[in-house]
């Protein structure tokens, strides 16, 4: 059963050589890692990719759609999975063109399997740390949602810095009346500061009208 554990993560091998889909299989399973391997970029779409942690180690060169091409593809598919690129043909501008498009590592075969390794590990824990960020952005989105139409006004003028007294003249109501909503309002965002808001409304694009 793959998904045993909510740690699960995944590495997706791309290459048109069994030898080295196999080598590397035997390498990742001994690092208690999950495999799936494929020998074509369209396989990948064609089987999805995976809900988890994962990352994509990929063949530059490739039947049918390219390494890079397939790396362009998954950009435009607004599909964001670190990949290590690996090729036994590689030269300067391709390197530059794949870590340019965002690629964690290029190597160059045949590689130590201690490097591909770091670079894989590297890659993990990119996809790890996008997938916090977002739980993190979606998590204060909800909480944003709770807020009544006045505390979300409140919510983005606190943000930017106004003062109790600036709040109550530009909604046109008391002093104490801004003190409460903006205590209910704070408490639901789970707020501690103002520099907290601030962050906050950054993460949800929420800024305020000029």
């Amino acid at each position: 059963m793959s998904d045993r554990s909510p740690a699960r993560q995944l590495v997706l091998v791309v290459d048109d050589d069994e030898s080295m889909r196999v080598a590397l299989t035997y390498l990742f399973r001994s690092m208690e890692l999950d495999v799936k391997v494929f020998s074509s970029a369209p396989q990948v779409l064609e089987a999805g990719i995976p809900d988890v942690p994962c990352c994509l180690v990929l063949d530059i060169r490739l039947p049918g759609v390219s390494g890079l091409d397939f790396q362009d593809m998954l950009t435009k598919a607004g599909l964001d999975v670190p990949i290590v690129f690996m090729t036994g043909h590689g030269d300067i501008p391709m390197s530059v063109r794949a870590m340019k498009a965002g690629a964690v590592d290029f190597l160059t075969k045949p590689f130590r399997d201690q490097d591909m390794l770091d670079a894989v590990t590297r890659a993990l824990t990119k996809d790890r740390e996008r997938r916090n960020a977002l739980s993190a952005v979606a998590d204060l989105q909800v909480r944003h949602d709770s807020l009544t139409p006045r505390q979300r006004e409140l919510f983005i003028l606190v943000a930017a810095g106004l003062m109790n007294k600036q709040i109550a003249a530009r909604l046109q109501v008391s002093e104490v009346t801004v003190k409460i909503h903006r205590g209910i309002m704070t408490k639901k965002m789970g707020a501690r500061s103002v520099a907290d808001l601030a962050r906050m409304a950054d993460a949800l694009d929420v800024k305020l009208a000029r």
